[in-house]
């Protein structure tokens, strides 16, 4: 996924070489835009004319009309308007100015399954399987849970490092540099809630308290433990995991004497406005405490979360492996929504077992980021040889944390963080955790592993790209599961361009429709199947290419209804129509990374609550696929539409292999 040297006989470049001199990302011409949407829309039209809606090509011609009428009046005022605003942008017009605003930091939902997304990492080779078997009793932590937690925390400081002294070589593909300017920000970063809208934290300077910390979360304590010198070199493995250890012994002895973690991270999971009057709250009821426990919370590196348990396996599982499951049940969520800090860019969570994830808020950056930082960090399994058989010591000169006396322990390189909270604010996190616990109960997230067939044979005999016939499979799935078609987004990425993020790739198309219903027509013939997969297969990557070349329409038309002032909206035909609404109802909402056979998987929610929110791994002999919808919603079931995608995919493959044959004898 990423290259730390050159190809052989090229010049080592800086990891950030190529972004220097990336272009801006456009403003694309105003027809151009119109005449896609346009287009857009046709399926949409044919379903309603099937349905008895009214005749398609009338129903297109009212809209090229308000389209025109667009064009020459109102639109050509916003259009010159939003050039200005990117005439006046440092970088470009979408992320200077409104991306993380009008994506996130508005969206007033809570964060935990609603915008968060999750890794699932691969077992350590190191850690004996029995452990995995027979992992601790649950409320107790692991050996091996502290020493993998250790590794992780060097392995992601040392990738640190390498991008601090851009050392990582910059790869790229065919759409451009899959490395780019937010892997700079995601440590030391966190969310901060607002009413109204969010913002992020500033960057600290390395001096600053909890700068060169790890948050740790264990049994919903706080603690700051400090794995960088006062130089910022990461400090020895087996240095970290005796800080880690010796937090550990110290929330085991504070249970001991009867005292419980006050759950003040499960407020970050709640409603954004709800959370932002709490912290506020907090921080007016005791401005030195609170302030500084949230100084060093949003300061610190990332949040690293210690489970006192390990989700034991569902009696079965469909189309995966059973632990996996127990896997992406803690690492979206946790059983209760507890121990965990939502707002943190990064949080890293081990159970007792060593079993390990990543949760990770959203804003800053797209999963691409973290899934390279992750692939590099668990490349490489836990080095026995880097830690100690018995206690380490602090070295002589390092104690970063003055030896401070609280709760009777002298503590050297770790603190806790302490909270002062009254009767109120304790009430507000008992009905906190409650509504946290219904948004984890409410979610029905699960894994996919396909394992007849992957990218290879979808390349080599099937003659398809690989993205884009997953999502064939998907749309074929969609259909089967509901009924009818849904405006479906897949992510494309715009990192072609200075500070690119992304646009939206409309993968429901008149070209994948036509797909759809040929396979659910028994009157059509294999060989015309063929051709209307290959066709749409065509079609969906040509609108990958502009999506991802600055030509895509969404941020384009969001762009442009962000410039309306006051009371001009109204009359403006196109963009009140209930069927611009429709075209960008996702109810179906994807995303692919990359191969990612170092994850077990991922995940991120349903961005509508009667849909899919669906994340895919399309390997070489296995696709990987994280779905989560909601159980309250009567149409939707995870479980059934995992069968659908299966059912699709081989339905699919008798496709190619009997076009294939049949193009063979031609």
């Amino acid at each position: 996924m990423f290259a730390l040297h050159p190809p052989a006989g090229q010049q080592r470049l800086p990891t950030f070489h190529h972004q220097r001199s990336l272009p801006r990302l456009p403003v694309p011409p105003l027809r151009q835009t119109l005449d896609k949407y346009l287009k857009t829309l046709e399926p949409l039209l044919d379903e309603g004319e099937l349905n008895g809606e009214g005749s398609k090509s009338e129903e297109l011609r009212k809209r090229e009309a308000w389209a025109d009428e667009f064009e020459k009046g109102i639109g050509k005022e916003l259009q010159e308007r939003l050039i200005d605003v990117d005439r006046a942008s440092q970088t470009n017009w979408l992320d200077d100015n409104f991306w993380i605003k009008k994506a996130y930091h508005e969206w007033r939902a809570p964060l935990i399954v609603n915008s968060n997304w999750w890794l699932l990492f691969h077992s350590d080779t190191s850690i004996p399987p029995n452990i995995a078997d027979s992992p601790p009793a649950p409320g107790e932590f692991g050996e091996w849970q502290l020493r993998r937690a250790a590794w992780l925390t060097m392995r992601f400081l040392d990738f640190k490092a390498k991008v601090d002294r851009e050392e990582i070589h910059p790869d790229s593909s065919r759409t451009g540099l899959w490395f780019n300017r937010p892997a700079r920000s995601v440590f030391n970063l966190s969310r901060i809630p607002k009413p109204g809208c969010d913002v992020l934290s500033r960057k600290p300077a390395l001096n600053e308290p909890g700068a060169r910390s790890i948050m740790v979360m264990a049994k919903d304590w706080v603690y700051m433990v400090e794995v960088l010198s006062r130089d910022g070199d990461i400090l020895e493995t087996r240095e970290i995991e005796a800080r880690l250890a010796e937090v550990v012994k110290d929330v085991e002895e504070r249970v001991k004497r009867g005292e419980k973690g006050e759950a003040v991270g499960v407020l970050s999971a709640d409603d954004r406005d709800v959370w932002a009057k709490n912290r506020e709250y907090l921080l007016t009821t005791s401005p030195d405490i609170n302030r500084r426990a949230f100084t060093l919370v949003e300061n610190s590196l990332f949040t690293l979360s210690l489970d006192a348990h390990t989700i034991p396996a569902p009696s079965s599982a469909n189309f995966v492996p059973a632990p996996i499951e127990a896997h992406v049940r803690n690492t979206a969520t946790s059983p209760d929504g507890l121990n965990r800090w939502y707002d943190k860019t990064l949080s890293v969570i081990v159970e007792s077992s060593g079993r390990a994830g990543m949760m990770g808020e959203h804003s800053p950056c797209d999963a691409l980021i973290p899934s390279i930082i992750v692939d590099y960090a668990i490349a490489e399994p836990i080095d026995l040889a880097s830690f100690s058989e018995g206690p380490t010591k602090s070295k002589a000169g390092d104690v970063i944390f003055d030896a401070e006396v609280q709760g009777g322990r002298a503590n050297k390189g770790w603190e806790r963080v302490e909270w002062e909270l009254d009767e109120k604010m304790k009430i507000e996190i008992e009905e906190a955790k409650g509504r946290a616990k219904a948004v984890v109960d409410d979610s029905d997230a699960s894994q996919l592993w396909y394992d007849e067939y992957g990218s290879n044979w979808i390349k080599k005999t099937g003659k398809q790209s690989p993205d884009a016939y997953v999502q064939m499979a998907l749309q074929l799935a969609f259909y089967k599961d509901q009924g009818f078609f849904s405006a479906t987004y897949e992510t494309a990425s715009t990192r072609l361009f200075a500070h690119g993020r992304t646009d939206v790739i409309r993968t429901y198309s008149t070209d994948s429709r036509a797909f759809v219903r040929a396979m659910l027509d028994p009157s059509v013939s294999a060989e015309d199947r063929y051709k209307a997969l290959s066709t749409a297969i065509l079609s969906h990557n040509a609108y990958t290419r502009e999506s991802s070349t600055g030509k895509g329409i969404d941020r384009h038309l969001m762009g442009l209804r962000l410039m309306l002032r006051d009371n001009e909206s109204e009359g403006v035909k196109l963009l009140e129509d209930p069927l611009f609404s429709k075209s960008q109802e996702w109810k179906l909402s994807t995303s692919g990374l990359s191969e990612g056979s170092r994850f077990h998987g991922t995940g991120f929610g349903t961005v509508w609550p009667d849909g899919y929110g669906i994340n895919y791994l399309t390997g070489g002999e296995l696709i990987k696929f994280g779905i989560e919808s909601k159980h309250s919603a009567p149409n939707t079931d995870t479980q059934r539409f995992k069968q659908h995608v299966v059912d699709s995919l081989r339905q699919m493959r008798q496709v190619c292999e009997d076009g294939a044959a049949l193009s063979a004898k031609l």
